[in-house]
């Protein structure tokens, strides 16, 4: 399944789910970072290929299902927002 994952500094990764263990660390396949810039920056926002990518629980905020169809519709180089943030502790 696809996946999009939030980590504690609030970083966008999106890819296929290949493993994962019982303290949250996650294998993702075929990932990339979603780098969202705010519109007050002149760039474009991005997505950065990233490939096989492991992610340490402890880092991990939030994970959830991905929608194919709905991701695929949209231009990520087009979308601006404020960034997330970290989580405090």
């Amino acid at each position: 399944e696809r996946v999009c994952i939030i980590t504690t500094d609030g970083r966008n990764l999106v890819g296929v789910l290949a493993s994962y263990d019982n303290t949250t660390n996650l294998v993702l396949k075929n990932t990339v970072e979603r780098v969202i810039r705010s519109v007050d920056e002149g760039e474009p926002s991005a997505e950065v290929p990233l490939g096989l990518y492991i992610i340490r629980g402890e880092n991990v905020c939030l994970v959830g299902l991905v929608d194919e169809a709905l991701d695929t519709s949209i231009n990520w180089t087009e979308v601006k927002g404020a960034p997330i943030g970290t989580t405090k502790h």
